[in-house]
């Protein structure tokens, strides 16, 4: 009994010693709130929170190399799968048919990639990342998880595919807090009103069998390095359109995309431990993230702006917030906030079609980076 008191003391003084871990299970439980209390994307918050809590209990092993967090991190991240069929469950769940009956609102998902490459600029300025390291962190302003893992995979070290995961995520689940503000501030009350009309004719479905593989051969021409992603997205689309394969379509729509979001969820969470998050370079990621999140919807929005002048008042600018790629959390926030101002106002399907060019943009982007970076 004697011996077992010092043990015992040592193990309770050294557990207590672990002030970072209790730091991060109070970040874990403001993203368990803002999931259940709050409903910001908890598809996301939740298995992001539980890997959170998951990797930051000391001494439970889950870290270790054999531990099932690292075990999935090296089946899932290291190896692109996740992102990879992600990709394949965003393409199955994806309608390109207001992008392609307003092939004009490409423009939108293209201006939004500038906060892509006006963060790769800012951050290679700063003398703790190499030119390598700020192109992986500029991804962040895609809002578009899969691809961002995808990017820090192959551009950044281990240590930064965490926060980078993260700070992706978190800025996803938070679009409907972020945006608002910078759409209000960008546009008047009158354009916000601006009520939008849709084409009555539906698209043949040839038509729409076709896009994907356009989509194929457009990453062919100009981004090679994003054809495992975009022809990923493609495939997934495929499926859905040709109307020959549901059951396929159902799994990668149903069950295989939900089974990796948790896969993915938990093994993004648990690269937050306190020792690789609690640093002066994470807390620059995330403020380069969140610029880099705030220039895309600026620029989607003054872009939005221009059109809405060009067009005579017939395209409302908020549609150019959705130019980002968080599918389709951005389309649902153009919505609300074009409601809040005229309530006859249906913006959710007008908004989707730079919401899923913003997708394709923010992968162009990172094959981009990927080639003259990689």
């Amino acid at each position: 009994m004697l011996t077992e008191i010092p043990l015992n003391s040592q193990f309770f003084s050294e557990f207590a010693s672990y002030w970072g871990n209790g730091v991060m299970f109070i970040i874990a439980g403001i993203f368990m709130y803002l999931a259940i209390a709050k409903n910001f994307e908890p598809l996301l918050l939740i298995p992001i929170g539980i890997g959170m809590m998951f990797a930051n209990i000391p001494f439970s092993g889950v870290t270790d190399d054999d531990g099932f967090l690292i075990t999935l991190k090296k089946f899932g991240l290291k190896t692109e799968l996740f992102p990879l069929i992600m990709f394949l469950g965003i393409g199955a769940l994806t309608d390109f048919s207001a992008l392609i009956q307003r092939p004009i609102t490409a423009l939108l998902g293209a201006a939004a990639q500038i906060g892509i490459f006006g963060t790769l600029i800012a951050a290679a300025m700063l003398p703790g990342f190499s030119l390598q390291e700020a192109g992986a962190i500029s991804i962040i302003g895609g809002a578009d998880g899969p691809t961002a893992i995808y990017v820090a995979t192959r551009l950044a070290g281990e240590e930064l595919l965490g926060p980078i995961a993260v700070s992706a995520y978190s800025y996803m689940a938070l679009v409907p807090i972020i945006q608002p503000p910078i759409m209000r501030f960008l546009t008047t009350k009158k354009e916000r009103s601006t009520i939008m009309t849709y084409p009555d004719q539906p698209l043949p479905q040839i038509v729409r069998i076709i896009f994907p593989f356009m989509i194929i051969l457009l990453t062919a021409m100009i981004a090679p390095k994003a054809a495992p992603l975009l022809g990923m997205l493609a495939f997934g689309n495929v499926l859905r359109e040709s109307g020959v394969v549901e059951r396929l379509s159902q799994a990668a729509q149903n069950e295989l995309i939900n089974i990796t979001t948790i896969f993915l969820g938990l093994t993004v969470g648990g690269t937050m431990t306190a020792n690789s998050f609690l640093n002066l370079q994470t807390i620059s990621i995330f403020i380069l993230g969140l610029i880099a999140f705030c220039i895309a919807t600026s620029s989607g929005v003054m872009f939005g702006k221009l059109m809405y002048y060009l067009s005579k008042g017939k395209i409302n600018p908020l549609i150019g917030a959705a130019g980002v790629s968080a599918v389709p959390m951005s389309a649902r926030v153009v919505h609300k906030v074009g409601q809040e101002e005229n309530p006859s106002n249906f913006l959710l399907m007008h908004a989707m079609g730079p919401n899923v060019a913003g997708v394709l943009g923010s992968a162009i982007a990172a094959g981009v980076l990927l080639k003259y970076l990689g």
